[in-house]
């Protein structure tokens, strides 16, 4: 039996470990924090569950919708049985973004068509840009080479349409504004998640705090598997020895020795990077440039109900998405809504209360019902580097499972999946990650292989 190493707890590396145990290897998880989940997770704060960010996720999120399943928590999510989303602004206007029981790609004509954040001449611009995007192909290299923005300006889409749809959507798929965002990522995100099949961007919202969907979840199923896993251990390195490898590890016990016949590296890429560093892994300087792009998320807890809606988007106002997470988070009373503020780079360093003399008017503009509601608590939760930045010229950077060390491969969003750093895109190269390692074993001990 093949030992392999799996160094990183998140989504990537729970994936792979649990892929690897499925193909009879003796698998070793390390992870450097308390608990498994990776970025996502949940703390308490009073009576409170908190979860560091709001995750929605769409149907067409089959791997990771596969790995809910596996970890026994496909119940602890509600799907929408059709895409909808309640668009509100700041001058009291609302709209609806809604799909129509028809195939693609007539299902959105009735929400595009009448969407009354825009005009007329508008909505018609962006009904034929839709069709257009709807031939093109994520995968062309030269997708990559243009932001959205521009793509999207070549087409002659205005700028409020722009702002208005184009960015309401890819800001929070992509963690980036258009202008910033690669047209080849931003092509995934409409054609798979919402333009190909007709109900591929129903939207589904866990029901239970994340740490208990992921965190609580894997460790059960990791450990029915027969996964060994080392919570507080670090990797501090990955190095070869024969034809396997050897990983020093910093324990709370004290300082030892891993050996492994293969290692699977499923942390951020500015780690990874720092693990491989005595290996001739090509292209390992490079990650550096996937950079990092921030994620804040504002929490207020008010006295009394502010508003019906259990999810919003928001437009021409500070606040982006709006998600009600009374029950969720279990408040014992009031409504604690939770704000999730992408390519927040503006405010990832702005202090708490600044913060809240911004957000609080805001919200009182959109729901006027919170003018009268007292606020029991508000708080920020900040992720400088909750995603790589997904701009033009990334997918050069990206590299595959493979790293060229037999035995060695890379996991993890940040990974040539060809998905946006998102949970599917997590669950995709994990998966990948298994399947590779796998291989390599086989071929060490001369078992055919086959495609």
């Amino acid at each position: 039996m093949s030992r392999v190493i799996v160094v990183g707890g998140g989504l990537a590396g729970i994936t792979a470990a649990l892929h690897c145990a499925d193909r009879g290897h003796e698998v070793v998880l390390l992870e450097a924090r308390s608990r498994l989940g990776g970025a996502t997770y949940s703390f308490t704060r009073g009576d409170l569950v908190i979860d560091t960010g709001q995750h929605v996720f769409l149907r067409c999120y089959t791997a990771y919708r596969g790995l809910l399943q596996r970890l026994g928590v496909a119940g602890s999510i509600r799907m929408q049985s059709r895409f909808r989303i309640p668009v509100l602004s700041a001058d009291g206007r609302a709209s609806l973004l809604h799909r129509n029981g028809f195939p693609a790609p007539a299902h959105l004509a009735p929400a595009l068509l009448g969407y009354r954040m825009l005009t007329l001449s508008e909505r018609i611009g962006v009904m034929r840009t839709a069709l257009a995007l709807r031939r093109l192909d994520p995968d062309d290299p030269e997708l990559d080479r243009v932001s959205l923005g521009q793509w999207l300006r070549d087409r002659g889409e205005s700028p409020r349409a722009v702002e208005a749809l184009w960015a309401l959507l890819a800001v929070a798929a992509l963690n980036a504004d258009p202008d910033e965002a690669s047209m080849a990522l931003a092509t995934r995100v409409f054609r798979t998640g919402v333009l190909d099949t007709a109900d591929s961007a129903d939207i589904a919202i866990p029901q239970v705090p994340l740490g208990q969907l992921h965190g609580s979840a894997a460790h059960r199923a990791l450990a029915a598997a027969g996964v060994d896993m080392r919570l507080r251990c670090r990797a501090r390195a990955i190095r070869r020895c024969g034809a396997g490898f050897q990983v020093p590890l910093r324990e709370s016990t004290g300082d030892s020795v891993r050996f492994a016949d293969a290692v699977i590296v499923a942390v951020p890429h500015q780690a990874a990077a720092a693990l491989v560093a005595d290996l001739p892994v090509a292209g390992a300087r490079a990650w550096q440039q996937l950079s990092a792009a921030p994620i804040i998320n504002v929490h207020v807890l008010y006295d009394r109900p502010v508003t019906h809606l259990d999810m919003a988007a928001v437009l021409d106002s500070p606040v982006q998405w709006v998600f009600d997470r009374t029950a969720i988070a279990g408040a014992p009373r009031g409504q604690y809504l939770a704000l999730s503020q992408s390519a927040a780079h503006e405010h990832i360093h702005t202090r708490t209360e600044d913060l809240r003399e911004l957000f609080l008017p805001a919200l009182q503009r959109i729901f006027p019902r919170a003018r009268q509601a007292a606020v029991l608590d508000f708080f920020v939760t900040r992720e400088p580097r909750a995603t790589f930045r997904q701009a033009p010229g990334t997918a050069a950077v990206r590299p595959p499972a493979r790293t060229g060390v037999p035995g060695l491969v890379l996991a993890g969003a940040w990974t040539a999946t060809g998905w946006p750093d998102t949970t599917e895109g997590a669950v995709v190269s994990g998966a990948r990650a298994a399947e590779a390692v796998d291989l390599d074993l086989r071929s060490q001990r001369g078992v055919e292989v086959t495609a």
